[in-house]
């Protein structure tokens, strides 16, 4: 088997040591054979990204605008064959796997225009003679540390603003789905970047980010992944001065009240809740559903649950993949164990399956009867796991919604405008859906939370500026 090999100052390099790719809708598939970072791996590409920040910053906007459209362009063009190789390694939906690659292409489209959009101010001084002008430039070299769960989307979204504003990158993608990561950084080798712009470091955590954390040379560290972990970003960047942000996850509300469209409500929630295997940070884990319409809201989504077909990410009408290794379906697991002994009533699934493969399948547990403090309404889950919390009115579901560490997604289901507009507005949460799934964003709108979801800046859109550049004030006196 071919190894795909990392990514180093414009050359494809492998230690000899790799790991393999295993498609978690079929245990016996091997996706792919992809290297594995050292130490001195990840150090060569830091010190690579160092030597051509400079060059690299100095180039004009219509470069890399040129390099990023490229890269788009072949993205969107292979979305069929790279959305394949997604679903195959981290076990969404094909239908979900060529979205996520025609999303990642859209995203490097509009960051390839933003580079001619950075703009600057100029102001007039308090002192005569002198004049004040207000500049972004680009923060150096840039780490970034990717989850496995959108395996191309989250790190185009990194990568291109942050390629696109003049930084050096070193990409370190999660160690459970390398090939998306590996082909988009083929990609990018071949569309015009200077040795050294973009460096791809495949491997575990604890050793090749553990690197990039350290590193003095590392200006800027960009996170997505679990709480724990990004703590220990948050750490590592703060005693050394770096610049970091972090995307954690959440506990996401929604609220579905007693004149919500019970349709709309129904599919709003198996979708936000259960597609994509739960697997999101911005799944509808907590459906908070006012009393009149409880029942029947509760009767419809299991309804609709019994019809959801689970089966191989490649099966034809496959709604739900596989859970994406053993390590999150035992997690899962555990704490559909948890709900039960709290106290939770298990209405529909939560049980391993069977199918044609053997791969991690799960059916989604749909958890009633439960109170907002228990376990499973408090921690993340990450599966196809989601609480029902009755409630009696929009008052106690606000409150409810907002009683949590976590802030990044909420969403309410009403015909009402009024309760529709105030939810909107006291909701704590950095994205508030009316009457859609809490999943589910635009690419070139800001993405991100408050309260444990999120740290720093925002992620996407024109707002991506504020965490890949860096501010410099200038006074000129014109003698």
């Amino acid at each position: 088997m071919t190894l795909h090999k990392n990514f180093i100052n414009g050359e494809w390099v492998g230690n000899g040591q790799a790991k393999d790719n295993i498609n978690p809708s079929d245990l016996s598939d091997i996706v792919g054979s992809y290297a594995q970072a050292s130490g001195a791996d990840a150090e060569a590409a830091i010190a690579a990204a160092k030597a051509a920040a400079p060059a690299w910053a100095a180039t004009t906007p219509q470069q890399r605008a040129d390099i990023l459209e490229a890269a788009g362009v072949e993205l969107l063009a292979r979305k069929d064959e790279i959305g394949k190789l997604l679903s195959r390694e981290e076990g969404k939906p094909l239908a979900n796997g060529i979205a996520e690659t025609m999303r990642a292409g859209q995203i490097f489209k509009f960051f390839a225009q933003e580079t001619l959009r950075l703009e600057g101010v100029a102001v007039a001084s308090v002192r005569p003679g002198v004049d004040v002008t207000v500049t972004r430039e680009p923060m150096g070299v840039v780490g970034l540390i990717c989850p496995w769960n959108f395996p191309i989307a989250i790190p185009a979204w990194k990568m291109a603003p942050a390629l696109a504003f003049g930084n050096t990158v070193v990409f370190k993608p999660a160690d459970l789905v390398p090939g998306s990561a590996w082909a988009l950084v083929e990609i990018l080798s071949r569309a015009g970047l200077p040795k050294g712009v973009l460096n791809l470091v495949m491997g575990k955590g604890s050793l090749v980010g553990q690197t990039l954390l350290d590193s003095k040379d590392v200006n800027a560290v960009s996170f997505t992944g679990s709480v724990t972990t990004g703590a220990r970003v948050a750490q590592a960047c703060a005693a050394r001065g770096a610049k970091f942000q972090l995307e954690m996850g959440g506990k996401n509300p929604l609220v579905v009240l007693d004149d919500a469209h019970l349709d709309t409500a129904v599919a709003a929630a198996v979708d936000g809740a259960f597609f994509q295997t739960g697997q999101r940070c911005t799944a509808s884990s907590r459906l908070i559903v006012q009393s009149k319409i409880h029942d029947a809201f509760v009767d419809k989504t299991v309804a609709a649950l019994k019809a959801l077909k689970v089966d191989h990410a490649l099966k034809e009408g496959t709604q739900i993949g596989p859970v994406v290794d053993e390590n999150q379906l035992a997690q899962d697991l555990s704490y559909i164990d948890v709900g039960r002994h709290e106290g939770a009533e298990l209405a529909w699934g939560g049980e391993l399956l069977n199918r044609d493969t053997k791969g991690h399948y799960l059916s989604p547990a749909l958890f009633v009867n439960t109170t907002n403090k228990m376990r499973i309404n408090r921690e993340e889950i990450f599966g196809p796991v989601a609480s029902v919390i009755k409630v009696e009115s929009y008052d106690e579901a606000l409150a409810v919604a907002n009683d949590t560490n976590f802030g990044l997604s909420s969403g309410i289901c009403t015909a009402s405008l009024k309760y529709a507009s105030h939810f909107r507005k006291a909701s704590q949460a950095g994205m508030v859906m009316v009457n859609l799934p809490t999943a589910g964003v635009d690419y070139h709108v800001p993405f991100g939370g408050r309260k444990g979801s999120s740290y720093g800046p925002r992620e996407q859109g024109r707002h991506a500026a504020e965490f890949y550049t860096a501010v410099k004030t200038s006074y000129i006196n014109a003698m």
